[in-house]
């Protein structure tokens, strides 16, 4: 189980698919639709709305004895019921996220029904006891033995907090894995040798990045040795109210001194904010709009003469991100991560991967600022929501493979002999295993000439596509934009070129003359054990080999 701050995700293990799924619990999951453009909906809101036990098998099932063996009666409404019962205007049963306080201040009252309030301690325990109910009720099956994420360097009060609520529901066995080592996990990364890996965790509340060592022993415990980190107090809800004030700015609406009509609009206004923000990471724009609720007529006449409607693109976003700074907070924490480094006697260039978990790492030109800081071969950011919450179910399971596989698919660029029109040949499909044989994949070529003049140089493009197989959820164009794969709102693959600027991989001598069909060129590409794309060419004119074995492009 991935606990967030925003979002919950519960993953387990598929032993006939042999790979962790998400348990899906429609009730209490997100749907995806108008108000959920990320398509997340088997991610649970960690959110609460306590009920009070009215009936006798709901007192009973209070009672430590039988809450260890049942779960009788409702103790509370969590994940989108509870969202729904708190929609715009929030009762005092309602705790929209307890996370932080767990573990900063686990006695702090959260809910309170009539007067009787509820500390986070009590509402952690009683979202996860209602989340386990609903797994029973779902799958039939009761959780007996439980994996938990734990953030970095969590303090051993938090986990004692969890093992105790765990305690009480009847979990007979409670493991904790650092949410790195899940993520590592989680996007496929086997660890044969001790790697250094940058994790990028930016959810709705926070921004952390850590550098963490990680070696196979470290995976068997679960734990990771961090040696840099760096943070800000800034996440996707703040990024809300960025842009809420921002586009009420642009259309002149201004509803302070309002009172409790202004805290009631804000609520609903955000969630419209982060609707718009989230459609225009996929589409070229989205319309703001205003609506005041029917019951407010201070706010209906406020806004009798002013647009309801703004439309909004992306550009307009990555504006109002540059206005709050939030690139230039980016560069900081990369900057404090890199003094950091230097003080051990380290550079970036120790990093071995960069994993992208949380759902804000999906705002325009963040998956771009760390593509380019740290290159795109090293940075994993397609299972944002996931791959935490699989990480675990892995783990669980302990069924973390020591192999490396290829999670992109690669192809090299052709022309047609008689249109000229660009065709791609995939020549590594994702999932291969590395390191493979140097002929991995070995075709005879014939040069396109291209221009219609003799082909000199012999040169070819290697380009990354955004195939849609395994988990793959998201992909990242040359401009750094974001795209779906797969399911139902997916579009035509993404094909990124990798080495347009150096595409030469051999000289031909003599040229290679347009209208010759006689294949000239025997080429064979395969992928060495650091992820090189090597090629060996040979020209069959000549019978010389104009490349052995040597690296083109890094692959992912």
């Amino acid at each position: 189980m991935d606990l967030g701050t925003t979002n919950t995700g519960v993953a387990r293990w598929d032993a006939d698919a042999d790979r962790p799924r998400l348990v899906e619990l429609p009730n209490i999951c997100r749907k995806p639709g108008r108000v959920d453009p990320l398509e997340a909906p088997r991610l649970i809101p960690s959110a609460v709305h306590v009920e009070l036990a009215q009936d006798l098998w709901g007192k009973l099932g209070r009672w430590p004895f039988f809450q260890k063996r049942t779960f009788w009666g409702r103790q509370a409404y969590i994940g989108r019921e509870a969202l729904d019962r708190n929609e715009g205007w929030s009762t005092p049963a309602f705790a929209p996220t307890f996370k932080r306080a767990l573990a900063t201040a686990p006695n702090r009252t959260l809910a309170r029904v009539r007067s009787q309030g509820f500390t986070a301690r009590e509402i952690a325990r009683i979202f996860l006891r209602e989340l386990l109910r609903e797994v029973k009720t779902t799958t039939g099956e009761r959780v007996r033995d439980l994996v938990v994420t734990t953030p970095v360097e969590a303090f051993e009060s938090y986990r004692a907090e969890v093992q105790q609520a765990a305690r009480l529901l009847g979990v007979k066995r409670l493991r904790f894995i650092d949410e790195p080592v899940a993520a590592a996990i989680g996007y496929g990364l086997g660890i044969d040798s001790p790697r250094k890996v940058l994790v990028v965790d930016f959810g709705g509340g926070t921004l952390d990045l850590a550098v963490v060592a990680l070696s196979l022993k470290d995976l068997e415990a679960g734990t990771g040795r961090v040696i840099a980190k760096a943070g800000r107090p800034i996440g996707g809800n703040v990024v809300d109210g960025w842009l809420l004030d921002a586009f009420t700015a642009e259309m002149g609406v201004h509803l302070e001194g309002l009172g409790s009509e202004s805290e009631l609009w804000r609520r609903l206004m955000l969630d419209e904010a982060r609707r718009v923000k989230e459609k225009v990471y996929f589409s070229p724009t989205a319309t703001f709009q205003i609506t005041p609720p029917e019951d407010q007529p201070g706010l209906r006449a406020r806004l009798r003469d002013r647009p309801r409607y703004l439309e909004v693109d992306r550009d307009a976003v990555v504006q109002v991100l540059q206005a709050n700074e939030l690139y230039a907070m980016l560069g900081d924490c990369a900057d404090e991560l890199q003094g950091q480094l230097r003080a051990q006697g380290l550079d970036e260039g120790a990093l071995d991967e960069v994993l992208m978990v949380g759902g804000s790492t999906l705002l325009p030109q963040v998956y771009g600022f760390f593509e380019q800081r740290y290159g795109r071969d090293r940075v994993r950011a397609w299972q944002p929501f996931e791959a935490v919450a699989y990480g675990a179910a892995a783990f669980a399971a302990d069924r973390f493979g020591q192999s490396d596989f290829l999670v992109h698919e690669y192809a090299m660029v052709t022309f047609d002999p008689d249109t000229h029109d660009k065709k791609h040949v995939t020549i590594i499909p994702h999932g291969t295993r590395f390191p493979t044989a140097p002929d991995f994949w070995k075709r005879r070529f014939v040069p396109t000439c291209s221009l219609g003049e003799p082909e000199k140089i012999f040169q070819l493009v290697v380009a990354e596509v955004g195939a849609t197989g395994g988990d793959r959820r998201f992909t990242w164009d040359a401009e750094g934009n974001v795209h779906r794969v797969g399911g139902d709102g997916a579009a035509a693959p993404v094909i990124v070129p990798l080495n347009a600027s150096n595409p030469a991989l051999g000289y031909l001598k003599p040229p290679h003359m347009p209208g010759d069909r006689t294949p000239r060129l025997e080429i064979g590409f395969g992928v060495d054990e650091n992820r090189w794309l090597v090629a060996t060419v040979k020209d069959l004119r000549s019978q010389q080999v104009l490349m052995k074995g040597e690296p083109v492009v890094r692959l992912l």
